[in-house]
């Protein structure tokens, strides 16, 4: 049991972004294309949290021509490269599926300043 501790505690960054659902960020991932490596940037709103630890994800939903789009990342993952808060959301629940719903001006979420 200790090993285990021992190996997800140098896993987990310790920089890790500070950011919470309702929140629309650009996540710099990291491609591998054969031997090169480049960092693709995907934006959106934070519409899930889940897990703990090493196993934290969160999903980004952003609509992308029309079509709704969403993608889980590992928090701690090396492919990972930033996370950038662009804005922050006003929200009242935990979970934000409602959106997959909407469309338009009624997906918009109110903005904290």
């Amino acid at each position: 049991m200790d090993l285990i501790k021992a190996f997800t505690s140098e896993q987990i960054k310790a920089d890790a972004p500070k950011f919470v659902v309702g929140d629309t960020v650009r996540v710099h991932n990291k491609i591998k294309e054969g031997t090169r490596e480049r960092i693709q940037m995907f934006e959106g709103i934070v519409i899930a949290k889940r897990g703990g630890g090493i196993s934290e994800t969160f999903t980004v939903r952003r609509v992308t021509y029309g079509v709704g789009v969403e993608k889980t990342f590992p928090l701690h993952s090396p492919n990972v490269a930033k996370v950038d808060v662009i804005r922050s959301g006003k929200v009242r629940r935990a979970k934000l599926y409602y959106l997959r719903s909407k469309s338009g001006k009624e997906a918009k979420l109110k903005e904290i300043i």
